[in-house]
């Protein structure tokens, strides 16, 4: 018996001009009828922000079906599967902003630090949506600002355009809503202290998959065990060993994510030693087990691996 062959989805991936984290598309282009002999949906290797003046259809947002019309906008994240579809016979008006969300906002560090970067880049990816402008009009009124900035090309406009971009992507962060685990970073340190403790994060990151022993961290750090042991706690809001399964735990996520691996072999792959360990570890950090947790909504990447791709440049 032959496989069911599998639905078709186009990956249409943009390049980012040289030393900017946004591409516009502007202008006339985009006034058109949308969907035309496209049976399909479609994701893209950027977050997409489309914003529309006129026309009225339907949107496809992962397993969403809504209705669009002029005056609202949408954020989607990259690799979200989507499409816009004129009304048969209509056109519609839409400009689009594709911006490179990670790059842009650890390069800058937009979030504060790198963990609460990492945080706020996760919130932005969360979910897509399409909502009117007198629903959220600050984040609308940015979105009209990068447009028009990105159409005039004024000297200096990339600078400009950077600092309304970090204010756009903080608002969006704030929408997305999603559970994560409880804790900060202790910012009041001296500086001193951050430099050995930032060592000790990047190592872990490197060797997360190894055995990791504190002893080892403490002498990569220059301190003493008992000391490391201290002020890890104090900057981190949470033990070595804690820190170490919830960079083993993130990382199974994006496994969960973005791949169809057995959870046995993804405890493996980020350090666990044992499948109930991991679980254990992934229930206490995510409020669900592994499998439940590859399941929810938020998870939409996992869609992906239900469709033939098929890449093309641009739109």
């Amino acid at each position: 018996m032959s496989k069911r062959k599998k639905p078709k989805m186009e990956f249409r991936y943009y390049k980012m001009p040289e030393g900017s984290p946004i591409l516009a598309l502007l202008g006339e282009k985009w006034l058109q009828s949308y969907g035309r002999d496209v049976d399909f949906l479609h994701f893209h290797n950027f977050l997409e922000i489309g914003y529309c003046y006129g026309g009225q259809g339907d949107m496809v947002l992962g397993e969403q079906n809504l209705r669009f019309k002029a005056s609202q906008f949408t954020v989607i994240p990259k690799n979200y599967p989507h499409t816009t579809n004129s009304d048969p016979g209509t056109f519609s008006q839409w400009e689009y902003l594709f911006v490179d969300v990670e790059g842009f906002l650890r390069e800058h560090n937009g979030g504060g630090t790198p963990m609460r970067t990492e945080r706020m880049i996760q919130k932005i990816n969360s979910r897509a949506f399409l909502v009117n402008v007198k629903e959220f009009p600050g984040i609308a009124k940015l979105i009209r600002q990068l447009l028009e900035i990105m159409r005039e090309t004024k000297e200096y406009y990339l600078e400009e355009a950077k600092g309304i971009l970090t204010a756009l992507l903080i608002n969006i962060a704030r929408e997305n809503h999603i559970e994560e685990p409880e804790y900060e970073e202790n910012e009041e340190l001296e500086g001193n202290v951050t430099i050995p403790i930032s060592r000790a994060l990047d190592y872990i990151t490197l060797h997360y998959m190894e055995p990791l022993k504190i002893g080892e961290l403490a002498d990569w750090s220059h301190m003493s065990e008992t000391h490391f042991r201290r002020i890890f706690s104090a900057y981190m809001k949470m033990s070595p060993l804690e820190y170490i399964n919830l960079v083993r735990v993130r990382t199974a996520c994006e496994y969960l994510k973005k791949t169809d691996v057995p959870v046995s072999d993804i405890a493996h792959k980020c350090g666990f030693n044992t499948l109930s360990t991991f679980n254990r570890n992934f229930k206490q950090i995510m409020g669900y087990a592994p499998y439940e947790w590859r399941k929810r909504p938020e998870n939409f990447e996992q869609q992906l691996l239900k469709f033939q791709i098929h890449s093309e440049a641009g739109w």
